[in-house]
């Protein structure tokens, strides 16, 4: 089965490019003005056009007030919307665009239960919990704390990188993978190298 990945946090056409050139499915854009990867809505729907047909444009919110989705999602292009923190299924639901709702993991959370909560969502992003920051960490989170099954599909993300995505594929069989710190060169400019290796990292685990 066909591995779905989104390589996230893009502030230049050139690494979007080279997402898309091998095989990325998605382009995340970071709209929470706070971030070293921000990128304004304008700037990012200037890449969007030049997005191939069935790539998607994420946009990444964090905590963000209706009229900024509004706004920032028009702007951008977006085909798709991810919620970062503590956003409600209510505030999630109210937008024309599907969405997926990231969840940092930890032990002690209900993740079979979180899925039930955010029903309306397309699928439920698997990040790693650390206190005060909402993702992008570039850790791994203990990868035994998913359930083996959950009522929504999942998308891997926290802590990936060409040298451990095959693992990560091998011991979760996820359905997609979110990469952004990975593959990148600082945060923001992405490495050309990291995204091929990373994206034949996932294609050799498709073929076994």
């Amino acid at each position: 089965m066909r591995i779905r990945v989104k390589i996230c946090g893009i502030t230049r056409l050139e690494d979007a490019m080279v997402a898309v050139n091998h095989g990325a499915d998605a382009i995340g854009f970071i709209l929470w003005p706070q971030s070293k990867r921000y990128i304004p809505p304008e700037e990012a729907g200037q890449i969007v056009k030049y997005l191939p047909p069935f790539v998607q444009a994420v946009g990444v919110f964090v905590d963000p007030d209706k009229s900024w989705v509004e706004v920032a999602s028009a702007a951008a292009g977006l085909d798709l919307l991810q919620f970062h923190s503590d956003e409600s299924p209510d505030f999630c639901d109210q937008f024309h665009l599907p969405y997926i709702k990231a969840v940092r993991v930890r032990t002690g959370l209900d993740l079979l239960q979180y899925a039930l909560r955010y029903e309306g969502s397309r699928g439920l992003l698997l990040d790693t919990y650390a206190e005060g920051n909402p993702g992008g960490t570039g850790h791994v989170f203990d990868w035994r704390l998913i359930p083996s099954e959950l009522s929504l599909p999942w998308i891997l993300s926290g802590g990936l990188h060409p040298d451990n995505v095959v693992d990560a594929i091998k011991q979760t069989h996820p359905l997609a993978l979110d990469v952004s710190s990975g593959v990148e060169i600082t945060k923001g400019i992405k490495d050309a190298d990291k995204i091929s290796a990373f994206m034949q990292g996932v294609r050799s685990c498709e073929n076994v």
